[in-house]
């Protein structure tokens, strides 16, 4: 196809390769539309950067894809260490690295080609993210192409297109569909008018160029018909083997086809001659996917099982031993087990049920091994699918599996069902021991979906099912998870009990997994009762990456990170959070990684960040829609409060799912943050009953916990008039501001990066300069309800002269900025540091970092440099 409009891409992708040359790797994400000519660019620019070494690996439109399909393929290219590694089924962290080391030789330039990301399974989207964030120093040009026509909030491409944003390495070439002018052209002499065929086709090259080959005046309305147009030239055996093609995938190995089809060598010619296939090394590939789903769909449905038992039968029979077909395959299907989900996918619209259960249970296992936990889950699913033939014990296996998967992936509630059913059949097949480790598995499930009594009881089963038996691996963890519903419950000392008593068997048997999970549930409870948590959570998380240990390494992350939190120790927690995100990123562990950002949405919106919180709480709350309700709690308070503290809309909808999940996990730390949340936004509409109310349930709620917890509940109860009073620990803040020495709570706020929280100090105890201070710092973070309410409070409080509202220049700046912020804006243009403008503003360091974080979130850019010439750009720079 004649490439037209494409030379700014072409020389941006030129200009990438010679950075890349230099050892300044780069990223670069290639969108658009189907059929607008992603693969026609970057097969273009691979012809030009000769001697460069140019891999192609391809992601496959099957129902579950193959984990780690592309690297296979490259692999295949290369040759070398990686497909060593391969062959001898290394890990999947070793894999990623042995890519990495091949594909970065000073002094020559590799250009990796990965296509159709959005068909990726998730240990190839944690494969890019591993890439992405190690080609600062490297001879690496990385080109991904995906469609962004059809990308739901949910799929595993848009979290990691938002995550690789950020990074100095990343490009992005998006391409539009052609003009009128290119279409003209492309029609040629074909007597096709152009302006009707723009209209049909939208521009969409490769639909234009199937209508123009088509050669029809009569223009079919979708390239379906274009392409069974085409195929009506072709002889009945051709159009068969063509159908038999379709269903085997984009890229065929012509040796698979033969088997399948019986086709013989010129059938094939005649395909390829026609231009429905391509040769492409060795392979036969449709033009474009959009051909093969057209072909696909045009199969009769009585036909199409019959065809995918031939396909099953031919990769049988290319397997090495008739059973196992991982030698003789296609190469996107040889490595390491990967031919498993292929043989299960064609077993499964062949309706083979016998097939299914051996090939999707082989490929679960081995998506598992690679860190796919989504395809491995649903590798699982496919095989329970057929699995009603199958003893209760060994369904009960397939469903404990399941369910370890899913666990991984923030699927809670499913988790929840596959648990249950797992008990049942354990219980049915008579095994106490198994059917006791089933309910450990089930009370986990029930507390990450907000069941918090059910959790405890089958926790609490699974010990009384499981002491009798005596010590075992399956005790030890019951141990472990009783301890951590003690931890959650805030019954500390039961906890730390309960935790060393699964230390104590874990040792004995050498189980590495539960001693790091019981270490972790040990220091979040001394970190409540007092003293030295840091050392047994870090111990718990040193013994979990030593042993490779996913899940336990993403669990102390998250603590480490949260207890940090908890304690506003927020430069602390900073380091955790962006390790822990790393890793369950990069080893699929969502449910963790779904985790620490939740928590992380509190930390913004605790330091005055809204805007960021709220972005980062959407993105959480979008990726969570079927997932485990304890993980909404945090966003979904955030999102309340702070549309309370802004007056805008929809703010009770988010508080009231966060209560009812709340007090369904009946942990007293959630119950808390979401009570204490609910009676600011009361107080800020003036329903004071209804938000003294709600501080009372906090109060509750913080009996046992720590300092923090309980000087948010008294701070609450003071400010809403309750009678009632908390424990008299509270940590500094609360403590200073209930001793009646308001000055110093608002200072100790400000050196924590609360401007917010200063300020209602001194709204509530200041005199009247304070809470005219207190005003102008609420006008200046957009806190349109809680200013109003400062101004009430202070109408009450016989202050006169009270600002009225909002000032009229901020509403008609042309950036949103208050006049503080533009003031700080001005300073920063002139060059200078958030002391120096603290010093000419008389205003805190601190409370200077707040404004320049609104400023740079107002204006929409990542840094102070970016700020300035932002301000330039819309005439309010200097």
């Amino acid at each position: 196809m004649t490439l037209l409009e494409r030379g700014s891409a072409l020389a941006s992708l030129a200009e990438y390769a010679r950075q890349a040359l230099a050892g300044d790797g780069r990223l670069v994400l290639v969108g658009g539309e189907a059929g607008v000519g992603k693969s026609s660019l970057v097969e273009a620019f691979a012809a030009s950067v000769a001697p460069a070494r140019v891999a192609w690996g391809m992601c496959d439109g099957l129902s579950t894809p193959r984990p780690l399909g592309p690297l296979f393929d490259i692999a295949d290219e290369l040759g070398g260490e990686l497909l060593e590694r391969v062959r001898g089924r290394a890990s999947r962290d070793e894999l990623f690295a042995a890519l990495l080391r091949q594909a970065n030789e000073p002094g020559r330039l590799h250009v990796l080609v990965l296509e159709d990301l959005h068909w990726a399974d998730e240990a190839t989207i944690d494969l890019l993210r591993f890439l992405a964030r190690r080609l600062r120093s490297a001879h690496l040009l990385l080109i991904v192409t995906y469609r962004d026509d059809d990308l739901s909030t949910r799929d595993l491409l848009r979290g990691l297109l938002g995550d690789v944003a950020t990074l100095r390495t990343t490009r992005r070439i998006g391409l539009a569909p052609l003009s009128l002018r290119a279409v003209e052209e492309l029609a040629g002499a074909s007597g096709l008018e152009a302006a009707q065929l723009h209209r049909l086709t939208g521009g969409n090259p490769f639909f234009v160029t199937e209508v123009v080959r088509s050669g029809s005046t009569a223009v079919p309305a979708s390239a379906r018909d274009v392409v069974l147009a085409r195929t009506g030239t072709l002889g009945r055996e051709a159009r068969a083997v063509l159908g038999t093609a379709a269903l085997i995938g984009n890229r065929v190995d012509p040796r698979l086809l033969t088997a399948a089809s019986g086709a013989a060598p010129a059938v094939l010619d005649e395909l390829v001659r026609c231009g429905l296939l391509i040769g492409d090394d060795g392979h036969l590939t449709f033009r474009h996917e959009l051909t093969r789903l057209a072909v696909e769909q045009a199969i009769p449905q009585h036909r199409v099982a019959p065809i995918h038992t031939r396909i099953l039968a031919a990769l049988r029979d290319l397997g090495s031993d008739g059973r196992r077909a991982t030698q003789a395959l296609p190469v996107e299907a040889q490595a390491a087990g990967d031919g498993f989900a292929r043989l299960a996918y064609h077993a499964e619209a062949a309706g083979d049920g016998a097939a299914v259960l051996e090939y999707a249970v082989k490929a679960a296992r081995r998506a598992s091994e690679l860190a796919s936990h989504r395809e491995a889950g649903a590798q699982y699913e496919r095989a329970l699918r057929f699995a009603d033939v199958l003893p209760p014990a060994e369904l009960a296996e397939l469903y404990d599996a399941l369910a370890d998967e899913l666990s991984l992936v923030d699927r809670g509630p499913r988790v929840c069902q596959v648990a249950e059913r797992a008990r049942e059949l354990w219980h049915r097949a008579g095994d106490r021991r198994r059917e006791g480790d089933a309910l450990r598995r089930l009370s986990s499930a029930l507390r990450y979906d907000c069941r918090g009594a059910d959790a405890v009881r089958a926790a609490e089963a699974a010990l009384a099912t499981l002491e009798p038996l005596g010590p075992t691996a399956e005790l030890a963890w019951a141990h472990a998870a009783l301890a951590t519903h003690r931890m959650v419950s805030e019954r500390h000392e039961e906890a730390i009990a309960v935790a060393a008593r699964a230390q104590e068997l874990a040792v004995a048997l050498e189980l590495q997994a539960v001693r790091a999970d019981a270490l972790i549930t040990e220091g979040c409870s001394r970190a409540i009762v007092g003293g030295d948590w840091v050392t047994p959570m870090r111990r718990g998380l040193d013994i979990a990456l030593a042993h490779g240990i996913d899940e336990q390494v993403g669990r102390a992350y998250i603590n480490l990170h949260g207890m940090h939190c908890t304690k506003r120790e927020y430069a602390q927690a900073e380091q955790y959070f962006r390790a822990g995100t790393a890793y369950c990123d990069e080893h699929d562990v969502r449910t963790f990684g779904t985790c620490i950002r939740a928590e992380r949405v509190s930390t913004l919106a605790a330091t005055d960040r809204w805007d960021e919180s709220l972005d980062l709480s959407r993105h959480v709350l979008a990726n969570a829609m079927s997932a485990s309700p304890l993980n909404r709690i945090g966003p979904l308070a955030c999102v309340g409060v702070i549309r309370a503290r802004r007056g805008t809309a929809g703010v009770w909808e988010p508080l009231d799912e966060a209560a009812r999940y709340a007090d369904g996990c009946e942990g007293p730390q959630y119950i808390l943050y979401v009570r204490a949340a609910r009676a600011e936004a009361y107080w800020l509409e003036g329903r004071i009953d209804e938000a003294r109310r709600e501080a009372e349930l906090a109060a509750d709620a913080a009996a046992d916990g720590d300092e923090w917890a309980r000087g948010e509940a008294g701070a609450w109860l003071r400010r809403t008039g309750s009678g009632r009073v908390t424990s008299p620990v509270h940590a500094e803040p609360y403590r200073l501001e209930l001793d009646g020495r308001w000055a110093g709570a608002a200072a100790a706020w400000e050196q924590i990066g609360s401007a917010y929280e200063a300020a209602l100090v001194r709204l509530f105890h200041g005199d009247e300069p304070a809470q005219r201070e207190a005003l102008s710092v609420l006008d200046d973070l957009g806190a349109a309800a809680a200013a109003r309410a400062s101004r009430r409070r202070m109408r009450q409080d016989g202050v006169r002269g009270v600002p009225v509202g909002p000032r009229a220049a901020t509403r008609a700046h042309p950036a949103g900025l208050t006049r503080r912020e533009r003031e700080v804006l001005e300073l920063i243009c002139a060059g200078h540091t958030n002391g120096e403008i603290a010093q000419r503003l008389f205003i805190a360091v601190k409370t200077v970092d707040h404004h320049v974080s609104a400023v740079l979130g107002k204006l929409g850019v990542a840094n102070r440099s970016s700020a300035a010439k932002e301000a330039v750009r819309l005439g309010i720079g200097v």
